[in-house]
């Protein structure tokens, strides 16, 4: 079991998710915010070798632009030896990586043009990883998208897209069920018509859910990964109090946190803590896991 966070370190003083306005755009701004970004992932990965935390979702924004047109630079070639390091060090400290692009990669849209886009952004995720030399362990994660008053011909709009995509993104994608739109029971219904993995995210499911104890879910969670995924990958965080439904919490609960933990004692899954605090709730997190789990 590995557990991490992320894509920002609060304790170090450096951010991997350096970028600027489209306007800016030029070959040698992109350059420079590329290395600042990789020289601060470095840092931050080798933060969390030295702390245990050995799971660590890279900030989208590592590579500015790089789905977008104006973007013709070639990063891959340009930063290939810093790219492979980085690949180097993550598998030196048995680390697992997952990436999550932003809202706006929605492969069940109406739009073809939006289509477009996602896909592009998705290729972009994955050659990166590649360029890490990173096995397919390493994830994208991404939401099923809208509902567009139609959900079960968008489910279908999904499946049917997944079946035309690269398969440079087919070997990392997986999905995750969200609080309001699509429950797990969604997901595994997309799942048997493509083999996607599921993310668990103990929150969404607490918000939106077909009647399934955390235990129930996680197994058939379970059974949606191959046996070159890894282990499942799985989201945990809790409701802030006093604030709107489905905001995350600024700090762990380590008593709802524990609770999580003796639910799924059964099972071996990766944590991603998403949890506004980043690493200083994740150390909390890994000092108790390590009471009553085994830790990677």
């Amino acid at each position: 079991m590995r557990l991490g966070y992320p894509c920002i370190n609060r304790s170090i003083g450096c951010t991997a998710n350096s970028t600027f306005r489209l306007a800016s755009y030029s070959e040698e701004r992109l350059m420079q915010s590329v290395s600042h970004n990789l020289e601060c992932l470095q840092k931050i990965l080798q933060y969390n070798i030295q702390k245990g935390l050995l799971f660590f979702r890279i900030s989208s924004d590592i590579i500015p632009f790089a789905s977008h047109p104006i973007c013709q630079f070639d990063w891959q070639h340009h930063f290939k030896k810093e790219l492979k390091q980085l690949g180097n060090i993550i598998k030196a400290g048995r680390m697992r990586i997952s990436m999550h692009p932003d809202q706006f990669v929605v492969l069940n849209s109406p739009k073809s043009e939006v289509v477009k886009k996602s896909i592009d952004e998705l290729i972009y995720h994955c050659e990166l990883l590649d360029c890490m030399n990173l096995t397919k362990r390493a994830k994208v994660q991404i939401h099923v998208g809208g509902v567009y008053n139609e959900k079960e011909k968008a489910m279908h709009r999904f499946i049917a897209t997944y079946q035309n995509l690269p398969k440079v993104v087919k070997k990392r994608l997986i999905i995750e069920h969200d609080e309001r739109s699509y429950s797990l029971q969604d997901c595994l219904t997309i799942h048997a018509n493509t083999s996607i993995p599921i993310v668990f995210d103990t929150f969404h499911h607490s918000c939106l859910n077909s009647g399934e104890t955390i235990s129930a879910a996680l197994k058939k969670v379970q059974k949606t990964w191959g046996r070159y995924d890894g282990v499942p990958i799985v989201h945990y965080s809790s409701q802030q109090e006093g604030a709107v439904k489905g905001k995350h919490t600024q700090s762990i609960d380590m008593k709802d946190f524990n609770q999580f933990i003796h639910e799924s004692k059964a099972y071996d899954f990766d944590i991603m803590l998403e949890i506004k605090d980043k690493e200083k709730s994740a150390l909390k997190a890994l000092r108790a896991l390590k009471k009553v789990r085994k830790v990677n």
